[in-house]
């Protein structure tokens, strides 16, 4: 696999995992137990900064792979 293929199938990834989240938030107030969603929102707001974390660091290679063309 080419960096720009994995690139292109990291930053899909990314995009599932952020759909799948938004369905867990709305859900959360149902459980009906504070500590619960408390704690689940924390985890979900950390687990979304990670993974904000690897797109910034796959979108500084795929601008290092474009410089170089030029």
């Amino acid at each position: 696999m080419e960096r720009s293929a994995a690139i292109s199938q990291i930053r899909e990834a990314c995009k599932n995992i952020g759909l799948q989240f938004m369905k867990i938030h709305p859900a959360l107030p149902h459980l009906q137990d504070a500590e619960t969603m408390s704690d689940s929102l924390k985890c979900l707001h950390e687990m979304t900064v990670q993974m904000e974390m690897i797109k910034k660091k796959i979108g500084k290679l795929e601008r290092a792979d474009d410089s170089s063309l030029l």
